[in-house]
């Protein structure tokens, strides 16, 4: 595990330990609206092509580090609940 991992975990484990079963049911089940998703798909695509201004690339990068973010917190969450149906 290198470093980044280790400190994006500690900084996410707090927020983990106070989830309740539905908050992380809730947190699992986000997904981005309609609008906010074509908007990722467009300056995907513009990205691929090599067409973002320097603006967009850092709403696109952003988003990207926001989406990974929300990935690691559903995927906690997810082992959150299992792990609460076991015991």
């Amino acid at each position: 595990m290198n470093h980044t991992t280790t400190t994006l975990d500690r900084l996410i484990e707090p927020v983990v330990q106070i989830l309740t079963p539905p908050v992380a049911r809730a947190l699992i089940q986000l997904r981005a609206d309609p609008e906010v998703q074509a908007r990722m798909d467009e300056l995907a695509e513009r990205s691929n092509e090599g067409r973002l201004t320097p603006e967009e690339r850092e709403e696109y990068e952003t988003s990207i580090r926001f989406g990974n973010y929300l990935a690691i917190l559903q995927a906690k969450a997810r082992r959150l609940l299992k792990e609460r149906e076991r015991a």
